[in-house]
């Protein structure tokens, strides 16, 4: 039953509630590290958000005129989180500064000899999580990335003739992401909910574990 086909108070089973659902909105998501303090850990400045997505890689083989394919590797892509700069206590610039500096990354000095390692990097992080949010607040889609650690920060750029807000990229590269969707996707995901759960009935969710 389509969405845009049925009003919304008539009742169909497949819908949160008894409810037909709303469709999934862009701007109905938070980001949020699990290494961060508290009144921090969600990213409410964050802007704009991509989600995780993976390329299977494909091996050719020809045969006389003829060409076959079998799939290979999984690569997951870059997830890129594009977020304001507040200032203040949650400044940005400073945040993401200390969380490369956390990672393991030090300015050349004297007998300074420590290097980032993939252990400092992602420890530094935690947990990233991104959550789409339905109409009542609530998880109904979530990612976790898993030893997700920073390659790219870009601090804005500035102008006289621009009054828009200052701008903080950063790009984050990651092993896997688990995907835990329906009502209540969150606390599914908190509470270890892994791919052998496969209800998606109401209240319930289901995970998926993708693994590269």
């Amino acid at each position: 039953m389509a969405f845009w086909s049925e009003p919304f108070d008539v009742t169909d089973a497949s819908g949160p509630g008894g409810l037909i659902a709303d469709p999934k909105r862009k701007f109905r998501f938070k980001v949020s590290l699990s290494n961060m303090i508290a009144n921090y850990s969600v990213f409410w400045w964050a802007k704009t958000a991509s989600k995780p997505s993976f390329t299977i890689a494909a091996t050719e083989h020809k045969y006389l005129n003829h060409t076959f394919y079998y799939p290979g590797s999984v690569t997951w892509n870059e997830v890129v989180v594009t977020m304001v700069d507040p200032g203040g206590k949650a400044d940005m610039a400073a945040t993401i500064s200390a969380l490369i500096v956390g990672g393991g990354y030090s300015p050349p000095a004297q007998g300074e000899y420590s290097t980032m390692t993939k252990s400092s990097a992602a420890t530094a992080l935690g947990t990233v999580t991104i959550d789409q949010l339905d109409g009542a607040g609530e998880s109904s889609e979530q990612w976790k990335l898993y030893n997700a650690f920073i390659t790219d920060v870009k601090y804005g750029d500035l102008a006289y003739g621009d009054d828009e807000l200052v701008e903080v990229s950063v790009t984050f590269r990651y092993d896997w992401a688990q995907l835990s969707t329906g009502t209540g996707a969150s606390s599914a995901a908190s509470a270890g909910t892994n791919a052998s759960n496969t209800e998606t009935g109401e209240g319930s969710a289901a995970s998926t574990y993708f693994n590269a």
